[in-house]
């Protein structure tokens, strides 16, 4: 008994394979989703299909391989001469990229002809017909090394758009946070020449550079605001001003800044935590000189647990509060009243508000990155956040009143 041959435009790929090209999709979808974020439009052909997209960065690879349907198993071309040189090279190539070699010498139709059987078989088979990275956006001249592989293979090729990625990572630059965009085009005859493909992918590579990206004007006044030189401060001036009175936490204000502008999250819970050390150290100062500031949204329940805990751990008991919902400012005050050394407290609050202040900085700069694509929303998030502080800050009042 003969096996059959796959019918045309039918996936017949063995399992391990579409469940690792899967893993890599997931890989990269967020490698990418945590340097800017990568959108895709379009969706490729069911069947087997020769890939054409233009070439600026070593990036176009993880952007294609994130992009592309795992069904589809995709494999990307890659130079021999480079991604093949040593041992080290040729595993990351094969193993996280699905590459496959292709000498840029002489031999490279040999080494593309080799993938008709997996094209179809129902394989998505990558290939940059510039045969290098482009300078400055611009594409070259398409060699005709895919076209024939299509032609040979019988299947269409499918010309891609690839924007964002020259930002992202530089020809000879360094790794930066940028949105990635892959426009996914209508199949090609497998007859296609080289010109018509190439014009085809610059079309859509143009069209993907030239979409405007959906925006907010109030994210675009707060990003204002954190980039100028006023950002650190004011971080810094409300964090000290709830370790004394105010009654909104500073994760609050990072809620809001670092989900506009992810890359300044660093410095702006940096400049949260020095303010709320300096403030907690001032307010100790302060109640152990008899001085009582206003406390609102606070309880009598709140300051009894702490004058516990300060009682039976000293310093070390700022430790709970990132945890048990008591204002901080609660708890340099009652160090101030419990006499706790000023060295002492200030080595514990820098670590317990550190722990917070940081993590939750972090974490708010990684939901504005995967969110980046959806920045046009922000003021419906900044409405959601107002809600939730509100309804969280009241739930945890009536909890120690």
């Amino acid at each position: 008994m003969t096996t059959p041959l796959p019918a045309p435009g039918r996936v017949d790929l063995p399992a391990r394979s579409r469940f690792a090209a899967a893993l890599r999709r997931g890989l990269w979808w967020a490698v990418l989703s945590l340097t800017g974020g990568v959108e895709r439009r379009g969706r490729l052909p069911r069947g087997g299909c020769v890939v054409v997209a233009n070439h600026s960065s070593h990036a176009d690879t993880a952007a294609l391989l994130a992009a592309l349907d795992a069904r589809h198993t995709p494999v990307i071309g890659a130079a021999a001469d480079y991604w093949f040189a040593s041992p080290w090279r040729r595993r990351i190539c094969r193993r996280l990229a699905a590459g496959f070699p292709v000498r840029r010498g002489g031999g490279g139709m040999d080494d593309l002809l080799s993938m008709a059987d997996e094209l179809r078989s129902g394989r998505a088979v990558v290939l940059f017909p510039e045969g290098t990275r482009g300078k400055d956006g611009e594409l070259g001249s398409f060699h005709r090394g895919a076209l024939v592989l299509a032609e040979r293979a019988g299947v269409p090729v499918v010309p891609v758009g690839i924007a964002g990625t020259d930002r992202l990572l530089p020809k000879h630059g360094r790794l930066r946070s940028a949105l990635v965009r892959v426009t996914i085009g209508e199949p090609l005859p497998s007859a296609v020449t080289p010109a018509g493909a190439r014009d085809a992918v610059v079309a859509l590579h143009s069209r993907t550079v030239a979409e405007p990206l959906g925006d907010s004007a109030a994210r675009r006044r707060v990003a204002a605001v954190v980039t100028s030189r006023w950002g650190v401060p004011l971080a810094f001036v409300w964090a000290l001003a709830e370790a004394l009175s105010w009654p909104l936490m500073p994760e609050l204000l990072l809620g809001v800044v670092c989900v506009a502008v992810p890359r300044a999250a660093w410095k702006m819970s940096l400049g949260a935590l020095a303010g709320s050390v300096a403030g907690g150290l001032l307010a100790l100062q302060l109640a152990a000189a008899g001085v009582q500031l206003p406390a609102p949204l606070t309880t009598d329940r709140m300051r009894a647990e702490v004058r516990r805990g300060l009682a039976l751990e000293g310093a070390s008991a700022v430790r709970q509060q990132p945890w048990n919902g008591i204002p901080f400012k609660v708890y340099g005050a009652g160090a101030g009243r419990a006499g706790v050394p000023a060295g002492d407290w200030a080595a514990a609050s820098t670590t317990a508000r550190g722990a917070r202040t940081l993590s939750v900085g972090l974490g708010f700069a990684a939901f504005g990155l995967l969110m980046r694509r959806h920045r046009r929303h922000y003021g419906r998030y900044l409405v959601l956040l107002g809600g939730g502080f509100t309804a969280g800050l009241a739930l945890i009042v009536h909890g120690w009143a």
